[in-house]
């Protein structure tokens, strides 16, 4: 590292002092050395340094391919995503894993999605409970059909839910167990809704493939069977928010005063009933593109309803968010209320901005997050002052780093093609276009795209890194090389981290902290990263011994 040269990020909004900065390009040379060269060509299309390559295109990142076996990674299984990303933070439906209790421990919560059951008037919360079936040796050789079947019936006769679904883990796919015939019979036996998800762990690259299970079964399963039109002038879904520290109490606190109404969160805070309307409102907001664009998609061929990308996290995200909502509407009384909305939120938000920006001012941030997190979190460190110089995704498509563009040209591969892709008609009585073509034309003219999301390349600074799949070598060759203020991931990377002496924010469950979503959540994060950052703690890591290493002693000599 010594060798590397030394220079200045080319781009106004990074700030680096050239004389302390080395050039990304050299460090990924350095990176890609240490690999065999097979695996070294691969990891050379997912390490990017960004740099515009005309005025529409950036450079192309290798994405959604498997994890060089060996190489400890960030991601998580298919059935991480389908169970504890979409389905998990869904109060009232009974997610039963079957599998062994080790993937059982998952069908626990660990994210902290928060929910409040007094808004469904059954008050039901499962979210506390761990269901599986508990598979054993006897189950594997002899197959665990008949243990399914008791599990759902004695999950139905303790709590009388309105719906369980059935999750299948590795084991299940291995030895062929048919959740899906099971919980047909289990249906027509109880009269409640099941149904069942072939999410084994081992199937596509990464949990992405469980979001695309989980939103096909959620289409098929509970979409549409509540034809109730609720009141409100404004009805939206917001897709892919996960009420992780209570974001989705605070993004529909302001929503609320904005006078739109939220007609189901997918699916933080919420609930089958919510789910089972959603396709009475106007318009799919999409937080976590990833996750969930997959729903959005076919909500619209099937019932028409338009869709199209926003950022509820920091203040001016979620400025612009509810202004292209307003925006889209066309109503001036909506957009009356939202510049009075943000006119009342923002004073806090710039007071919080100022306590904390003197400290903070021109710190490097690096985050490597799931879903949109990644990209959604760098305005709120350029808000405090940071500079978010480093991001990734742990289980992104291209089209989530460079924009919907690219999916023209995407290559469908065997892991794609292992996911089912369902084909999707119009619903021949509720199909209704919420926007005619006239509409929607004038929309794209006046800069509020729909069905569009430019990716996270294209929001950040030419120079800047950007890494797919980022390894644990990887992590620990920008931690010593550039010494970020923070580092933000999951939980796999909190404590390596740590020992380099950095802080490290938590953000696929926010440690102990949240909301971090909307203008009060901006502001618990700014002064959280103030703490972080700021705190004395991170000089104790190294021992005195370590830092003065030199060692003192008197000798005596006696003869004889």
């Amino acid at each position: 590292m010594e060798a590397m040269s030394k220079k200045r990020i080319d781009e106004e909004k990074v700030s680096l002092d050239p004389d302390e900065f080395i050039d990304p390009e050299i460090l990924k040379l350095e990176i890609l050395s240490k690999y065999p060269p097979k695996v070294a060509r691969k990891k050379a299309k997912q390490i990017i340094v960004n740099r515009k390559e005309t005025e529409e295109k950036y450079p192309e990142i290798q994405a959604n391919v498997r994890t060089v076996p060996g190489i400890i990674s960030q991601r998580g299984c298919c059935y991480a995503g389908c169970k504890g990303v979409v389905m998990g933070p869904t109060r009232d439906i009974i997610n039963l894993t079957h599998g062994p209790i080790g993937c059982g421990f998952y069908s626990w919560l660990t994210r902290r999605n928060q929910t409040d059951p007094s808004t469904t008037p059954d008050g039901h919360n499962f979210m506390n409970y761990c269901f599986s079936t508990d598979m054993e040796e006897r189950e594997i050789i002899f197959g665990g059909e008949k243990k399914l079947r008791a599990a759902i019936q004695e999950a139905y006769d303790i709590f009388k839910p309105k719906m369980i679904s059935v999750f299948a883990t590795c084991p299940v796919g291995l030895i062929g167990d048919d959740v899906h015939a099971v919980t047909r019979e289990m249906e027509e036996k109880l009269g409640i809704t099941i149904f069942g998800f072939s999410c084994e762990g081992y199937k596509g690259v990464s949990q992405s493939a469980g979001h695309h299970v989980a939103n096909n079964g959620l289409f098929q399963h509970v979409i549409g069977l509540d034809n109730t039109v609720k009141e409100g002038d404004y009805k939206v879904n917001l897709l892919g928010e996960y009420n992780i520290g209570g974001d989705a109490f605070e993004i529909e606190r302001v929503l609320n005063k904005c006078g739109i109404t939220l007609i189901s969160t997918f699916s933080g805070n919420s609930s089958v009933d919510f789910f089972a309307n959603s396709h009475t409102a106007d318009l799919n907001l999409i937080m976590c593109h990833r996750s969930i664009n997959y729903v959005a998609e076919m909500m619209e061929k099937k019932y028409g309803i338009p869709w199209f990308k926003i950022n509820f996290l920091s203040a001016g995200g979620m400025s612009r968010s509810l202004r292209k909502i307003a925006e889209y509407y066309g109503e001036q009384k909506l957009i009356d209320r939202v510049e009075e909305v943000i006119a009342e939120e923002m004073p806090a938000v710039k007071k919080a901005q100022a306590e904390v920006r003197p400290r903070l001012e021109g710190k490097l941030a690096m985050m490597f997050v799931g879903g949109s997190r990644a990209h959604h979190y760098q305005e709120m460190f350029r808000e405090m002052g940071m500079i978010p110089f480093c991001a990734g995704y742990e289980f992104a498509h291209r089209d989530d780093y460079e924009g919907r563009q690219v999916l023209p040209n995407l290559k469908v591969d065997a892991d794609s093609r292992n996911i089912q892709e369902l084909e999707i008609e119009k619903d021949p009585e509720r199909y209704n276009p919420r926007i005619s073509a006239e509409e929607f034309e004038a929309l794209e003219k006046n800069n509020i795209k729909l069905r569009d999301y430019e990716g996270m390349m294209t929001d950040m600074p030419s120079g800047t890194i950007v890494i797919d799949d980022i390894s644990q070598y990887e992590t620990e060759s920008l931690l010593k090389t550039y010494k970020p203020a923070v580092f933000c991931a999951g939980i796999k990377e909190k404590y390596t981290v740590q020992k380099h002496g950095i802080p490290m924010k938590q953000l696929h469950s926010y440690d102990n902290g949240g909301p971090y979503a909307a203008y009060r959540g901006a502001i618990n994060f700014y002064h959280e990263i103030d703490r972080m950052v700021n705190s004395k703690v991170w000089d104790h890591i190294k021992a005195p011994w370590e830092k003065s290493p030199e060692l003192a002693a008197r000798y005596t000599y006696r003869p004889g």
